[in-house]
Formats: structure tokens, sequence, C-alpha cells
């Protein structure tokens, strides 16, 4: 998804964001179960980890293109922040400058923000984990940046691979980030429930010695693919 030269230097004020029923809901299960559920699709790469350990959001996006090495439009980006919202970061192109600290952590959170994703550097990450304010991020870098050349908010975006536009739902924990498109982001909810409520019983009988290979019947595929047991 290339951004059009002219869908540079727009705010957009108004989005229409994913339910808050279906957001809520999504927070209670885990990227790995929520990827599954969709499908498997809606991944961002895996070269986006949390800047430190236990650092997990849900949220709705509120999407950012910025420049390489300038991050005035996070600035721009904090007044368009609602509770519960995210912040997407997106790079016109790679670049690991560190585009935020605990300045603007603090200017975010004041606005109800529930964290950063950033396809970028980030800096001030000792003091980002005692504020608790988490950040998932392609780098960490005490690069500083300046503030000279305008992107856009809330634009249609690919950070670190994923499409994802205003008012998405991204979920990030541990193992990695994901979107869920707000147009089904119930049904996503829905799908994620039904699927834990089964790992859940497959944990019950795994935990109580029963196998895999009897569980999810893989016994005769395995015959018929050749495998051979040799005492």
């Amino acid at each position: 998804m290339a951004t059009p030269m002219n869908d540079l230097g727009i705010v957009k004020r108004n989005i229409v964001r994913a339910d808050k029923a279906a957001v809520e809901k999504l927070s209670r299960f885990g990227v790995a179960t929520i990827h599954e559920a969709m499908g498997r699709v809606g991944l961002m790469k895996t070269y986006m980890r949390p800047i430190y350990t236990g650092a997990a959001m849900c949220g709705t996006a509120v999407t950012v293109l910025l420049q390489p090495g300038d991050n005035w439009m996070l600035h721009v980006a904090a007044e368009q922040i609602q509770s519960g919202d995210v912040v997407v970061a997106a790079c016109t192109t790679d670049n690991e400058d560190g585009f935020f600290g605990d300045l603007l952590a603090t200017s975010f959170r004041s606005r109800g923000a529930l964290g950063l994703i950033i396809d970028g550097g980030v800096r001030d990450v000792k003091d980002l984990e005692q504020m608790k304010f988490p950040v998932f991020s392609r780098a960490i870098s005490a690069k500083g940046t300046v503030k000279a050349t305008l992107g856009s908010v809330n634009i249609p975006v690919v950070c670190a691979g994923a499409a994802i536009h205003p008012g998405d739902v991204v979920i990030a924990d541990a193992d990695g980030v994901v979107v869920v498109p707000a147009a089904v982001a119930q049904q996503v909810a829905d799908a994620a429930e039904a699927r834990e409520a089964n790992e859940t019983d497959k944990r019950a009988r795994l935990a109580s010695g029963e196998l895999g290979l009897d569980m999810y019947k893989m016994r005769d595929p395995l015959a018929a693919a050749g495998l051979k047991y040799i005492d």
C-alpha cells in the first residue's frame, strides 16, 4: 500500500473507531489466538518487539505516517487521541531513529492513549518502563529526530507489513502485534472466544496424559505419509 503524495500533509479528525464492546472482548485474548481466529492474517513483522517485558495493549488505532528522522507528526497525532486509542506509526522508508521518548509518552497518556506501535526507533526506555507505557518498536535508538517534514495522521498505512486503517483494533503482547479490521472486530472476537474455549478443553486432555497424536487423530495420516516405527 503505497501512500500517494497527495495523502501527505493530512490530518483526518473524524474517524470511525471499532465498537467498544468488540475491543473489550478482544482484549481478553492473546495475539496468537486472535491471529488464528482471524484466519492467520493481520500480523506485523516479527521484528516488532516490546521495549520491556510484560508490555501489552489492545485499543483502536490512530495512525501516523512519519518521514525518516522526523517526529513532527507524532506531536500532531497527540491532539487526535481519544481514551482507549493506540498510536500506530509507520514511516515512508525504513528508519530506526529514536522518534519517541518519555515526553511524548506523557503527552499521549494524558490524552488517554494505551500505547504506541512504531515501525521505527524509540528511546528513554528506562523511563517508559517506569511509566508502564507500553511500546512495540522496530528498534531502540538514542538518536534524536527533527521536526521539519510533513507526514499525515489518520490515513491508511502499512506498519511493519500490516495494513491498518484508522479505527482498526491493534493487539500487542509478547507474541507480537496483530491488526483486526474494525468491520470484523466483533466477528473475530467471537471466533477468538470459541477458539479459547476449545483450547481450554484440549489443554485439560493433554494435561491428563492424552497424546496429541490421538487427540488430533494423526496416526492414520502419518501412516499414510509413510511414517514407520522401528523397535
